[in-house]
């Protein structure tokens, strides 16, 4: 009769059966955190901040050494002098979509990230014009009507896109931050150009509240939504010239 060989494995503890590593699950968005390529801001944005703070200095030496008006204008607000960084908006906000494309990167809707910033800049004098309606507005009151638009401009303007919103903020408070200093400097030393000259009807106040109502509250607010608003449809604009040319 044949004698049946003990299983040598019978009556091990279960620490010694060896056993596959259970697989990791990791969450959705890290692996697309992980997958997404990041975005170099500072190798993005140097040429256009630099580009921009150069606008900056030669309006100020335009209008300091009384060169053309048509082209450096001392009027309240610029004027829509042709040199200003105003109208690098839709440049920088193009150039930022293009590289975007380059990097792997895509807006989550063409529509909407055309259609966001268009609408919301459109809309925009709603609130300043509504609040003037019901009640005829002092000049304060109707920068305060048109900062809090702005801020729901730029916000808007910036989620409809995420990637883009987020260089456009960047780019935006790099180039205001030294008109913010320019203006302070005009003010002070009364140089007599769009960075210091006040608008007509605008109450007297001292230096640092004239700075704080016409250089600090528009160059946070307004300038930064202008900014956004038109470098967030440039840079669809943009994205779409780069899918089109080749690599």
């Amino acid at each position: 009769m044949a004698v049946e060989r003990p299983d040598p494995r019978a009556g091990r503890r279960l620490e010694s059966v060896p056993s596959l590593p259970a697989p990791v699950r990791r969450p959705a968005a890290a692996v697309a955190s992980r997958t997404a390529p990041a975005v170099p801001v500072w190798r993005l944005l140097r040429w256009p901040v630099l580009l921009t703070l150069a606008v900056t200095l030669l309006r100020l030496a335009g209008e300091l050494l009384g060169w053309s008006t048509y082209w450096f204008s001392p009027l309240p607000g610029g004027g829509l002098a042709p040199v200003g960084i105003a109208w690098l908006a839709p440049l920088v906000g193009a150039w930022c979509g293009f590289r975007l494309n380059r990097i792997g990167l895509r807006p989550p809707s063409i529509g909407l990230g055309l259609g966001v910033p268009l609408v919301s800049l459109a809309l925009a004098p709603a609130l300043p014009w509504l609040a003037n309606r019901v009640h005829e507005t002092s000049w304060t009151l109707h920068l305060v009507a048109w900062a809090i638009t702005s801020v729901f401009v730029a916000a808007l303007s910036a989620t409809a896109w995420p990637a883009l919103g987020r260089l456009l903020l960047v780019y935006a408070l790099a180039a205001r931050l030294p008109v913010l200093l320019v203006m302070a400097a005009a003010m002070w030393r009364r140089w007599g150009t769009h960075y210091d000259v006040v608008p007509p009807g605008f109450p007297p106040m001292t230096i640092l509240e004239r700075w704080l109502w016409i250089g600090l509250l528009p160059q946070a607010t307004i300038w930064v939504a202008l900014t956004v608003g038109v470098g967030a449809a440039f840079g669809v604009l943009g994205w779409l010239l780069a899918s089109r040319l080749p690599r």
